[in-house]
C-alpha cells in the first residue's frame, strides 16, 4: 500500500454527527454542533440579544437585607 491509500482508509470523525440545535439537520464538522454558518449565526444572535437568559432566583439572604435596610 502507498502512503496515500493508508491516509484515506477508514478515517473516523473526531465527533459524531448530532442534530443541529436550530434546524435538526445533521451537524457539519466545520460548524459543529451546527449544520451551517447560518444556523451558527442565528444561535450567536440569540445569545447577543439576550434571548437565552437564565431566570434570576433571589436567595433568602437578599430578601432579608432589603426589608431590614428600608
Amino acid at each position: 500500500m502507498t502512503d496515500e491509500k493508508k491516509s484515506t482508509a477508514n478515517v473516523t470523525p473526531l465527533r459524531p454527527t448530532r442534530p443541529c440545535p436550530e434546524c435538526k439537520r445533521p451537524s457539519q464538522r466545520e460548524h459543529y454542533p451546527f449544520c451551517s454558518a447560518r444556523c451558527r449565526n442565528i444561535d450567536l444572535n440569540r445569545w447577543l440579544t439576550g434571548a437565552y437568559v437564565l431566570p434570576a432566583v433571589e436567595s433568602a439572604d437578599d430578601s432579608d437585607e432589603e426589608q431590614d435596610g428600608g
